[in-house]
């Protein structure tokens, strides 16, 4: 019986459980993690509106591991040992025959006074800060923006903030209170959504200006106060602040051999093998992948990593060569909690369908359909 670890219980380490267990039913498989739940982090976009609850979107995962025989493990890891055959936590150390590294990214929060914004994608409690400020707002500006890891270009998850962007104006106009709130769109980059493909980038552009979305563009982050934004482009005042910061490599990756990227991610093949180590597969946000610049830090991205690695990683431990490489694509609804639009990318195409109030539903649809598999 082999033996694989997997660290994390987001969409990629799942995603893995899932994989392995219908390749190999009879492998035992050891998932490390803070707490037995899977938090849906596309869901919190409708927090702040009520649309959804933080309930709605933490899946316990007692029900999950027992029906596909795994072994949850209670803790959080702090290094590894035996070129990864050996996974140290702060509860004890777990052995394997293979490790599937899934334990997502870290925001990088080195800006002056960044402890008077808010990160949308740092949880749920995050959305609820959100909407329980928003609610208290009566007038004044909502600053949202988001920057990049200079050295890992596609450590950037971007496309969640339009979606906080549009769906707070929204909100706002069914309450009535839109003309009194400025919205202000800000990003270090001169056109915003490039790496969603030209034609979105222009259509986001467009849908600001419809929507009386002010922009601050192009111009570098200097830091942020209690009530405003500082760029070198000069200073604007901000009521309340939403800012998602590029990514770089959890904390506990420095204290192991993993090798690191120029962005500090694990670096990694176009299989999700993790360069220079023995059975050690990356999937999600931990990891850097060859590939274009454009390629996302999403969940849809995750899921194929996760199940090539997964892939890859039975071969090997059956002997044979690993071949399955993952698919590079961005595919996402752009929601502004009524209606929505759908963006997709591939190495071969580009498309882009205008906001339409199917795909609001089709997003809550799917939605139900991923989350069902948890429950």
């Amino acid at each position: 019986m082999k033996r694989v670890t997997i660290v994390g219980a987001g969409f990629a380490a799942l995603t893995a459980v899932r994989k392995l267990r219908a390749i190999n039913p009879r492998m035992e498989i050891t998932l490390i993690a803070p707490s037995p739940e899977f938090t849906y982090f596309p869901g919190t976009i409708w927090i702040p509106s009520g649309l959804r609850q933080p309930e709605d979107l933490v899946i316990p995962l007692e029900n999950f591991f027992q029906r596909t025989r795994v072994k949850y493990h209670k803790g959080s890891v702090t290094g590894l040992k035996d070129g990864g055959r050996t996974v140290v936590t702060d509860r004890g150390e777990v052995k394997n025959e293979g490790l599937i590294i899934c334990s997502g990214g870290r925001f990088i929060k080195t800006l002056p006074g960044i402890e008077h914004v808010i990160t949308p994608c740092e949880g749920i409690s995050a959305a609820v800060k959100i909407r329980d400020r928003l609610r208290q707002l009566k007038s004044g500006t909502i600053a949202v923006g988001f920057s990049g890891n200079p050295k890992e270009p596609s450590a950037m998850r971007g496309g969640p903030m339009f979606e906080f962007l549009f769906g707070i104006d929204q909100s706002l106009r069914l309450d009535g209170r839109r003309e009194q709130i400025k919205l202000v769109f800000f990003t270090p980059a001169p056109t915003p959504g490039q790496r969603l493909g030209p034609k979105a980038a222009e259509g986001l552009f467009k849908e600001m200006q419809k929507r009386d979305i002010e922009t601050h563009l192009g111009f570098k982050l200097k830091g942020f106060t209690e009530k405003s934004v500082i760029t070198e482009g000069g200073e604007f005042d901000a009521h309340l602040i939403l800012f998602m910061p590029g990514m770089t490599g959890n904390t506990w990756f420095d204290a192991t051999d993993l090798p690191r990227s120029e962005g500090g991610l694990i670096r990694a093949d176009g299989l999700c093998r993790v360069e220079g180590m023995d059975k050690v597969y990356v999937a999600g946000d931990s990891g850097s992948y060859p590939g274009p610049e454009w390629m996302p830090k999403q969940a849809h991205m995750a899921d194929l990593q996760a199940a090539a690695a997964a892939e890859n990683l039975n071969a090997e431990l059956n002997g044979q060569e690993p071949s399955k490489r993952f698919h590079v694509e961005l595919i996402c609804i752009v929601d502004s909690q009524t209606t929505g639009s759908l963006v997709a990318r591939t190495q071969k195409y580009n498309i882009v369908l205008p906001q339409m109030r199917v795909l609001h539903w089709l997003k809550r649809i799917f939605e139900w359909w991923y989350l069902r598999q948890y429950r």
